[in-house]
Order: C-alpha cells, then sequence, then structure tokens
C-alpha cells in the first residue's frame, strides 16, 4: 500500500533539502580561496543621472523659482533644492544644489548634482554713473562694440539693456550729457537715455581743417579728446595737423543738439605735443607734460572766451623742473589738476650718460598763479615714487584728480595704485597697489568709486577709494574682450 504524504510534509522534505544545497554552496566557497564570493548576492543598486543645465543669469531682485530650479532624473523621484524656491539671492557667483531621492529606493541609491548661477545686481533706479567700454567688433572690423554698464552704490556693474552697443568711433570722453569718439578723421557725439542706452546725434570731420599735402588730401587727424572744466568745448591732440607737428584743435559743443562747430587751432605746433591737457579748476589755464627724444617739458596754455587756446610762453612755459640726483635729470610726462589751482605732473629719472630710466616715477606737484605760471616746492626727497613703474621698462600710463582734488590715481605697466593729493604740499602715499595687471586708463565718478581699464588682460577694475578707505567693488574685475577705451559718465 502506497504511503500518501501530507503537505506539511512535502514541504519539511523540501526546506530540509534546500538547507543541505546551502551548507553545501557555503562549504564550497569556504575551500576555493575566495572565489564566487557574491555567488547567490542581490543586484546591486543604480545610481540615476541628473540632468540640470546651467541656467541663465539674473538680477538679485528675482527669487528662484522653476526656471532655475528645473533638474531632471531618468528615473521617478523627487528633488530638493538649496536654496530652496523662493529665495532671492546675494548678487555674485552663487551654487545650487540639489538632493535627488528615487521613488523605488531598493533599486536606486540617492543622487546629488549642483550647477553655478550668477546673480546681477539689480540695475539701479539711479545709478552712480554709466561706466562704457569700446571694444573692436567681432563682426565688423570698421564699427567698434562699446559695452555700457551701470554702477550701484557698492560699484557693482550691470550691462545695459542692448549691450553691447555699435558705433563707428570708439568712446573717449564725456562733457556729463554727451559722449564723445573719433575715428581718426571724424569726431562723433552720442546721445545718452535715462537707461544708459546711446545712439550717435552729431559728426563733424576734424581733419578737413588740418594743413593739405600734394592732391588736397589733409594731413593727420584727430587722437586723444578732452575737454574743459565746464563742458562747452571738445578739444582733439591733432597728430600733424600741419603734416609735421601736433596742434590742439577746439570745437564748441552744443549742448541742446549734440553738435559740434570748428573754433580753431593752437598756433603753436610741435611733436611735443603728445598728450591730452588737463584744465585746473578755474578753467582758465590747462597743462600737459611730454619728454618727446628726452625734451623735457611742461607746457600750458590759456583758454579764450571762445574755447580756443593759445600757448603759455615763447612757445613753452619752461616751469622750474625739480633737481634730480647728481648725473640725473628728471623727464615730465602727464597731468592731472585739482579742483583749485594745483598740477600733479610726474618725473621720471633719466641717466644723463646712459639716457636710460633709474628709477621709477616721482611725482611733484605745481601751483598756478594768476597769470598761468607755475612754481613747485617739490624736492627729489620729498616726491614719493610710484610703485606702477618699479620694474625695469615698465611705462607710466594715467594719471587721474579724483572729484574732490584729495586723491591721485596712477596707472602703469605694473599696476594702479592711489596718492594723497595735497594741494601745494607734497603728495603723500596712500595704497598698495590695487592690481599689479597692467593699467591703461582710469576714471573717476562722483561717488568714490574708480574704474581702471586694462587692454592687455582684457580685464575692467571697479574699486571704491576714499580718503581713508579702499575696497575693490563685488564681482571686479570684469571679462571684456580686446577693450580699447573707458568712458564714465557721471550721474
Amino acid at each position: 500500500m502506497r504511503r500518501r504524504l501530507s503537505w506539511s510534509s512535502v514541504v519539511l522534505t523540501l526546506a530540509a533539502a534546500s538547507a543541505a544545497a546551502m551548507l553545501a554552496s557555503c562549504a564550497g566557497a569556504a575551500t576555493s580561496g575566495g572565489q564566487g564570493g557574491n555567488a547567490g548576492s542581490s543586484t546591486s543598486k543604480i545610481t540615476p543621472t541628473i540632468n540640470w543645465p546651467t541656467p541663465s543669469p539674473i538680477t538679485n531682485s528675482t527669487p528662484l523659482g522653476s526656471t532655475q530650479l528645473d533638474a531632471t532624473a531618468n528615473v521617478p523621484g523627487s528633488f530638493v533644492y538649496n536654496p530652496p524656491a523662493g529665495t532671492v539671492l546675494d548678487a555674485g557667483a552663487q551654487t545650487l544644489t540639489v538632493v535627488f531621492t528615487p521613488s523605488n529606493p531598493a533599486a536606486y541609491n540617492t543622487a546629488q548634482a549642483s550647477v553655478s548661477l550668477t546673480v546681477n545686481s539689480a540695475t539701479p533706479a539711479s545709478p552712480d554713473a554709466y561706466v562704457y567700454v569700446s571694444a573692436s567688433s567681432t563682426s565688423n572690423s570698421n564699427a567698434v562694440e562699446t559695452y555700457a554698464f551701470a554702477a550701484a552704490s557698492d560699484g557693482t556693474l550691470t550691462p545695459v539693456s542692448g549691450s553691447p552697443f555699435v558705433s563707428t568711433g570708439g568712446l573717449q570722453t564725456t562733457n556729463g550729457k554727451y559722449l564723445f569718439g573719433t575715428d581718426g578723421t571724424y569726431l562723433y557725439s552720442y546721445s545718452t537715455t535715462a537707461d544708459g542706452s546711446f545712439q550717435q546725434a552729431a559728426s563733424i570731420n576734424a581733419q578737413q581743417f588740418n594743413t593739405q599735402i600734394n592732391g588736397g588730401t589733409p594731413c593727420g587727424g584727430p587722437d586723444i579728446l578732452f575737454f574743459d572744466q565746464i563742458g562747452d568745448t571738445l578739444y582733439d591732440l591733432d597728430f600733424y595737423s600741419d603734416c609735421a607737428n601736433n596742434a590742439y584743435q577746439s570745437f564748441r559743443v552744443d549742448n541742446s543738439t549734440g553738435g559740434m562747430s570748428y573754433v580753431g587751432v593752437t598756433s603753436t605746433t610741435t611733436p611735443i605735443f603728445d598728450v591730452g591737457l588737463r584744465f585746473l579748476g578755474n578753467n582758465q589755464f590747462a597743462y600737459g607734460a611730454s619728454c618727446y627724444h628726452l625734451i623735457a617739458q611742461i607746457f600750458g596754455f590759456a583758454r579764450n572766451s571762445d574755447g580756443s587756446l593759445t600757448s603759455l610762453g615763447n612757445p613753452f612755459l619752461h616751469p622750474p623742473i625739480p633737481a634730480a640726483p647728481a648725473g640725473e635729470f628728471f623727464c615730465p610726462f602727464l597731468t592731472a589738476t585739482d579742483s583749485s589751482n594745483h598740477v600733479a605732473v610726474a618725473l621720471q629719472p633719466i641717466d644723463a650718460s646712459s639716457l636710460q630710466s633709474v628709477g621709477p616715477y616721482q611725482l611733484a606737484t605745481y601751483t598756478a598763479d594768476g597769470s598761468g605760471n607755475l612754481s613747485t616746492l617739490s624736492t627729489n626727497s620729498t616726491m614719493p615714487a610710484a610703485s606702477v613703474t618699479n620694474t625695469s621698462g615698465s611705462s607710466l600710463t594715467s594719471l587721474s584728480m579724483s572729484p574732490t582734488g584729495q586723491l591721485l590715481a596712477v596707472a602703469g605697466s605694473g599696476g594702479l595704485q592711489v596718492f594723497h593729493f595735497n594741494g601745494a604740499s607734497p603728495i603723500t602715499s596712500y595704497t598698495a597697489l590695487l592690481t599689479t595687471e597692467q593699467v591703461d586708463q582710469v576714471f573717476w565718478d562722483n561717488k568714490n568709486h574708480l574704474y581702471a581699464l586694462s587692454q592687455s588682460a582684457g580685464k575692467l577694475f571697479v574699486f571704491t577709494v576714499t580718503a581713508t578707505s579702499n575696497i575693490e567693488a563685488p564681482q571686479s574685475p570684469y571679462n571684456i574682450t580686446s577693450p580699447a577705451a573707458l568712458v564714465v559718465l557721471p550721474e
């Protein structure tokens, strides 16, 4: 008679067989030198893939939302962002992170990701200044691209809508209302709007007033542009206006239209004129300094009622230059003026035998009398040295006086620094080098901001500088491709 097995007996029998098989497997593994140690283990969990494109820049008044917090994964799950939606971030470079928890944690690991977000300062309702940097056009060799920025109270720059703007002439100066530039033949004026954008207002052929060579072609053309203190007259350093020497042309500006009308040109012409002039606070006299072919000259002009210029001296002013150490002489280059009657002049020590530079530029101060004549109390021992020209072969590129007349910015191939300007008393040291990148142009606005352009580095630096403190602005420096010129329009 065949015995019938109950279901419980079957289960017990199968269980016993399974246990025996497992014991055999373990015994085999123990004697196999570690081979097959994962046999019988479950499959490893998978880490999901997160896709999170880098978000476009926002302003610091924009709360985070789905436009920025838009990560996706290749499996179902949930995202937790840090910072969360609704957060308003400070201006600057920020990092966003996310933790992804999969819906099936048994099969998938949690995952993390991060992206960078640029947060720009919101354009202030009334910026401290508009800042313009002209650069070579990437698409049109005959045009100039100008990058426009609005400067906030902390010096942070926000691009103006529509920037960069395309123009014919690169910007160089402003009279506080219009922007002005040149292409080497024409002078251009540009009107600005409340939001910092600009468009051409007028132009004039400045070259046509020069001496003409055979065939009737005028010589030279406008190069360096600058204004008087009140913004009524535009001046240009015109190279080879008489086909041999340089001169300064004068143009009256119509402040209602931006139109320019020719006034005249200086009767004195010389290659020694190779820098722009700086006007005293009284707007009566302007000065420049140059050392063309090691001919040391500090020259001056009187401004006539129509805006034209008449040379002081016969033809040069010939003010006294401080005595240099034995075997040396000083070569002057560039000037800056305060709101009164004082002139800062940079002096380079030159070895009288080798005619080579023997040290950094030193800074002298001069005082103008009622006739425009200059005198100085500066001596070799009281003139501070400019660290921006400390290295061999280094050059000076710019002197710029702050609107208060108390600070003098000095730029060169070795960087940028600021000195205390003390009227007729000696100039005194203030800051260390604010940057060691070569700086080619500097401008102040009326709110203690100092803007410095490095053409070689392709950078625009912004500093907040007062008589007692100095700090680099947030997000400075700004990268700009192939910058050529800087103009600041104070508000």
